[in-house]
């Protein structure tokens, strides 16, 4: 049976504390409980996309402002953070479609996409055109540029107003909990 599902792209200051509550189940279920306080705390501030089927929400992902370095070059990065499907409606589409319009919404208002991929996340991103970073990681903590070398290999990049040397160091701003 086939099962009619609604796109919904909305700001965090849109969502209704019924949703963010949605959301937020959304990640715990998908990720099995490992998504602490500051993971959600990095999902709010931009832009969601979700996927709804009927009141139940079934596919989420978000995109926020950072600042990348690359070459020394100020970037407007529009970041994507908890991207997931719930476990049930897996294999069925659901992430392309919240990933497609995330890429709209960094197509249009940023210099370029950026994420961290998880092992099974990777090959979704790589398959609609995210490049792999190649180069080192590091992030502007407030000693300093400190190197992120155990997030290597797992940055993405949508290219998107500037081309960029994916060989190249890229740097990410500071936050709480995981930088990437």
């Amino acid at each position: 049976m086939g099962h009619v599902t609604q796109l919904q792209t909305a700001h965090t200051a849109d969502l209704d504390t019924a949703t963010r509550s949605a959301i937020r189940a959304l990640m715990l279920s998908a990720f099995d409980g490992d998504f602490s306080d500051d993971d959600w705390n990095h999902a709010l501030g931009g832009m969601h996309t979700l996927l709804w089927d009927g009141q139940d929400l079934i596919a989420h992902g978000a995109v926020v402002q950072r600042r990348m370095l690359v070459n020394g070059r100020s970037l407007r990065a529009g970041y994507v953070e908890a991207v997931a499907v719930h476990p049930a409606r897996r294999r069925q589409g659901h992430g392309g479609t919240v990933m497609a319009d995330i890429e709209r919404i960094v197509r249009g208002g940023y210099d370029l996409g950026v994420l961290g991929a998880s092992d099974d996340g990777a090959a979704l991103y790589r398959a609609r055109g995210w490049r792999l970073w190649t180069g080192p990681s590091s992030v502007l903590t407030p000693e300093g540029v400190v190197r992120t070398d155990d997030n290597d290999g797992n940055i993405h990049v949508l290219p998107v107003a500037v081309q960029v040397d994916l060989s190249a160091s890229i740097i990410c701003d500071w936050r709480e909990g995981d930088v990437w």
